[in-house]
């Protein structure tokens, strides 16, 4: 087990890299912490729960709403958690993210610690203290930053997952290469989904790359006035259509990133969106798709980066580099109406 300890605003927070599960008695004690999981990762390891109190959710996220915050509170309440109890959110991003929220909130505060157990979890939802819930078809509109004590990464959980979670969490990897890291593109080019699948070693390497990706970018703006901004590529037009088409988040965002491509292409010259459009499809996601500019817009309206008349919208001068864009809605709509055409 590897530890690197990274020091935010508010704490130190410890990342445990090539981890096992059984670590997780080392670092919380069994009699003051409480498990959030959801039904299919506690059915796939239901051993690694033997001892642990632990509260089971009903899995996706069409549940992280504030009535599953109310039942979650109401059952700590009847487990008798205090603010010496530690939550540990062991699961997707659906998981991480209504864990810790609840953790924020119940008694004004207690600690929280993850394990995600998702490839998407492990390389982004987990990681940089955002938690919260949606409100509707509204992503994560309540909410708060808060970072855990603790990362504890067991890509064995990775074992169970299907083809189609593998595809998300490649979604949020490819996202990671576009804006920051122009050779990790390449080396996504190299291999394919199928070779990372067989090799956990390899695998395990690159969701450390991720991690120290969004690390670095969260530690330089932890509270989003700035670079932070950049980790939402793909997420302004993906958030809308998530919810709205009953996508994945990886669906979504590959969605979301081709249009962002091809906004770059018209707005900043970007000349890469052919081999952008290629990689996504490579690892099995959508790209180009039908959608309502209509409803996207109306939601697009509720983002939490607008600005009056504006959105700040992320766009790529080049594979590797992503900037801010502050682009108004006019424009967006004329752009998405041509998209449909």
């Amino acid at each position: 087990m590897k530890k690197r300890t990274f020091h935010f605003s508010g704490k130190p927070v410890h990342y445990y890299f090539d981890a096992s599960f059984d670590a997780l008695k080392k670092l919380v004690p069994i009699n003051t912490a409480v498990i959030i999981t959801d039904e299919n990762v506690f059915e796939a390891h239901k051993k690694k729960f033997k001892g642990w109190n632990t509260i089971v959710l009903k899995p996706g996220e069409q549940y992280k709403v504030q009535q599953t915050v109310d039942v979650i509170i109401d059952r700590l309440i009847e487990l008798g958690a205090d603010r010496q109890t530690t939550l540990i959110g062991v699961g997707g991003g659906v998981i991480t993210d209504i864990t810790g929220y609840v953790a924020s909130i119940y008694m004004r505060g207690i600690a929280v610690g993850f394990v995600p157990t998702s490839l998407l979890a492990m390389v982004d939802a987990s990681i940089g203290g955002k938690n919260g819930i949606d409100v509707g078809v509204y992503k994560n509109m309540v909410g708060i930053i808060r970072q855990p004590n603790f990362l504890l990464y067991d890509t064995s959980f990775l074992k169970s997952l299907p083809l189609s979670e593998w595809q998300n969490g490649f979604a949020e990897i490819i996202k990671h290469g576009a804006i920051k890291d122009a050779a990790l593109i390449k080396q996504l080019e190299s291999h394919t989904l199928a070779s990372y699948k067989k090799d956990l070693s390899l695998t395990a390497k690159l969701v450390e790359r991720n991690v120290m990706i969004k690390t670095k970018v969260v530690l330089a703006d932890e509270f989003e006035k700035a670079d932070r901004k950049l980790l939402n590529f793909g997420h302004t037009l993906g958030h809308a259509l998530e919810n709205t088409y009953e996508l994945s988040h990886g669906q979504a965002i590959s969605i979301g990133m081709t249009y962002a491509a091809v906004i770059s292409e018209q707005l900043l010259i970007f000349k890469n969106r052919h081999s952008l459009v290629a990689l996504l499809e490579k690892y099995g996601l959508p790209t180009y798709a039908s959608f309502d500019v209509s409803k996207a817009l109306s939601i697009l309206q509720k983002d939490k980066k607008k600005i009056k008349d504006a959105v700040h919208y992320i766009l790529l001068e080049k594979l590797g580099k992503g900037v801010i864009h502050t682009t108004s809605f006019a424009t967006l709509e004329k752009m998405f109406k041509g998209f449909q055409s």
